[in-house]
This record gives structure tokens, C-alpha cells and sequence, in this order.
């Protein structure tokens, strides 16, 4: 599986920063930067990290298995991920959970139907103390409104 130069230079640069037999340890960035080129973590691509990373298919499966942001179905241009846990939901996140499932039309790790967005509900992204927080693919947003995740929103819509 080849990747772009920008993705093969990163993947140099991580692998060289572990001493020879530790590449194990670069795992899950090559994982996600790999995913971040192809759109998922396909059954080639955990093969190909596999290789790179000295270690078998089946741990690379394992890994994706457990961390929820490595995926194995594509996900919108832009992902949408909403806090809940309850400093969050102390303050609204629920609610703001409640109103881009309205208004996007879609629910957990599902995918508006041009592709655009995806949305996820997720458990913590380690925000507490700026709660209601949001994450727009890699971007956190703190002490998010209504207003400002309706706007966000459009943005995310209109910017196709």
C-alpha cells in the first residue's frame, strides 16, 4: 500500500524517533495518520501498519477494536464529535447533542447522506473545565452555545 510523501515522511519520522525493535510503540499515530489519508482503517491498511510496525495483523485489529477514533466505516468530510459525559452534560451538552441529531438528521456515527458531516456522541474529550465542549475533526471547541454549534453547523453544511 503506498501513501502520499507528506504520509510516508511522517510514518519516517515516527518510526525513527523509537530505537529498532520498539516500533510497536508507533502504533496508534500510524494508525490515525494513515486513516486521516485513506478516510478508514481498511483490511490493507492494518496489514501494511502491521508490517511497518514489526508486529501481527490480529494486534493492529485489537487496537482498532478498542479506540473508538480509529474506524473501519468512512466518516463525513468533517467529524462531529459532542461530549455528553457529565461535566458536559451538567451544562448542556445533551442538548446540544439532541440539536445536531435534529438538525442534520442523523444520529451516532452515522453520516449525513452527501457525506459531508458525520456525527458522533462521545464519553469525554477532556474538556471538563470549558464544558459544553465540542471537537470538529481534530479542532476543540470550549463552552459551546446553541448558537454558536447552529452556526457551526451551517458552516459545516455550507462549506462542501
Amino acid at each position: 500500500m503506498t501513501f502520499s510523501q507528506e504520509t510516508e515522511a511522517r510514518f519516517e519520522r515516527l518510526l525513527s524517533s523509537y530505537p529498532e525493535g520498539r516500533h510497536r510503540a508507533a502504533l496508534i499515530p500510524m494508525l490515525m495518520y494513515a486513516q486521516d489519508e485513506v478516510g478508514l482503517v481498511t483490511q490493507e491498511l492494518k496489514e501494511e501498519v502491521a508490517r511497518r510496525c514489526g508486529v501481527t495483523p490480529l494486534q493492529v485489529d485489537e487496537v482498532v477494536g478498542y479506540y473508538t477514533m480509529l474506524r473501519s466505516k468512512p466518516m463525513g468530510k468533517t467529524h462531529l464529535q459532542i461530549c455528553t459525559n457529565i461535566s458536559c452534560l451538567l451544562r448542556g451538552g445533551d442538548k446540544l447533542w439532541d440539536q445536531a441529531c435534529h438538525k442534520l438528521g442523523i444520529g451516532h456515527n452515522e453520516v449525513t447522506a452527501d457525506g459531508a458531516v458525520s456525527l458522533e456522541e462521545v464519553e469525554c474529550i477532556g474538556a471538563c473545565s470549558w464544558a459544553p465542549a465540542i471537537q470538529v475533526n481534530y479542532d476543540f471547541r470550549h463552552n459551546v452555545t446553541p448558537d454558536q454549534l447552529d452556526k457551526l453547523m451551517d458552516q459545516l453544511r455550507g462549506a462542501q
